[in-house]
């Protein structure tokens, strides 16, 4: 089934929670810093502030992006939905709408430099690295990569 996307409510809190808590618990390189409460509550926040959007089956949530203005700060999807498209939908929308809303628009996010499937997803979706760090920044203490999407459009007058 398709998933819609909506702007999460404060009930979403425990299915968020849920799949960014099971990414850490099964992810050999991640540190587990958080208990499940934790990660529900950060969730919580992260909802109060206007955040996420959530991508939603009739099965529940099954993905979430989270993003502080051109930020993104979290994208993460149940295990069983990877490989669907649903990631891209997610990204999409939040291309779609910093585009709409913003003079020079562009998206910034880090991911993990361990995590090599994310990065070859934000490549795919025309992100750019534009810097690593050390871990320092973190606090996982894992060393990190910066991408920039800006659309195309923009790319081209770059270069004219």
């Amino acid at each position: 089934m398709t998933p819609t996307l909506r702007p999460a409510r404060s009930t979403d809190a425990g299915q968020m929670g849920e799949i960014l808590h099971r990414f850490t618990r099964e992810t050999t390189w991640m540190p587990d810093l958080y208990t499940g409460a934790e990660a529900i509550a950060f969730c919580g926040v992260m909802i109060d502030r206007g955040w996420v959007t959530v991508a939603e089956t009739d099965q529940g949530i099954v993905g979430f992006l989270a993003r502080d203005g051109a930020e993104i700060c979290s994208l993460y999807l149940a295990a069983e939905a990877c490989g669907q498209g649903i990631g891209k939908r997610l990204l999409d929308a939040a291309k779609g709408e910093v585009s709409r809303a913003d003079q020079a628009p562009r998206l910034s996010l880090w991911t993990f430099q361990a995590n090599k499937g994310a990065q070859r997803f934000y490549r795919r979706e025309g992100f750019t690295e534009v810097r690593r760090s050390d871990g320092t920044r973190n606090e996982e203490g894992l060393p990190d990569i910066e991408y920039v999407w800006r659309p195309r459009r923009e790319k081209l007058e770059m270069t004219a």
